[in-house]
């Protein structure tokens, strides 16, 4: 029986086009370009900050997201970065009794604007918060205990195999990998996806895992 299910944010919840986006922008190159490094470090398996990098060698990122707020060009994170399935996924997860939580590689300031959103989620909570990021065994646990769940009641729902399935499994949770967004694409027909319990391309399949 599945009591509670965990939901990863970027590429899961949140197309991640305006991130990007914002980011060329403000390294003034086209977002093409940055688009298309993204896709490369993916393609290595690289951490996509990396994308970052290639730009400019020598960047400070955590300097850089400190600059881009003083000139109000931070995170910024409304309804329509969402993913068409989000709400009534999550809306019809919890009137089935489910417990709905969301919890990610995200900035402090991504949480703050996730809440914001009034999304129907128990709770809601990211690395920065955590001070901890994934695959770090140590996430996962911060997972299991919002959860309020036994980890094998529990689901974990990402795109990224790497960074989600197989960590999430590592800790004893069933995990669900959903096919979309350039990690969900390019790894989906690879080993580590293949483990998941379940594999799905829209967030409303969810409600059938339920009575598994």
């Amino acid at each position: 029986m599945i009591e509670s299910i965990v939901f990863d944010v970027g590429e899961t919840l949140t197309n991640d086009e305006r991130y990007w986006g914002s980011w060329a922008d403000w390294l003034g190159v086209p977002r093409h370009t940055l688009s298309a490094l993204v896709g490369a470090v993916t393609a290595q398996g690289r951490d996509n900050a990396d994308a970052l990098r290639l730009v400019r060698p020598d960047i400070d990122i955590r300097a850089e997201y400190r600059a881009r707020e003083a000139a109000g060009q931070g995170e910024a994170l409304d309804d329509t970065d969402l993913y068409p399935d989000v709400r009534p996924a999550l809306s019809g997860l919890r009137k089935l009794g489910v417990r709905v939580v969301i919890a990610g590689n995200q900035t402090a300031r991504a949480g703050e604007l996730l809440r914001a959103l009034e999304l129907p989620a128990d709770a809601i909570a990211t690395s920065g918060e955590w001070g901890v990021a994934k695959p770090s065994p140590h996430f996962f646990e911060h997972v299991i205990d919002l959860a309020q769940a036994e980890p094998h009641e529990t689901v974990y729902v990402g795109d990224n195999p790497a960074n989600d399935i197989t960590p999430a499994k590592a800790a004893g949770l069933r995990a669900a990998h959903i096919r979309r967004g350039p990690w969900g694409h390019l790894w989906a027909d690879t080993p580590e996806a293949a483990a998941a319990d379940w594999r799905i391309s829209s967030l409303t399949a969810l409600t059938a895992l339920i009575n598994e």
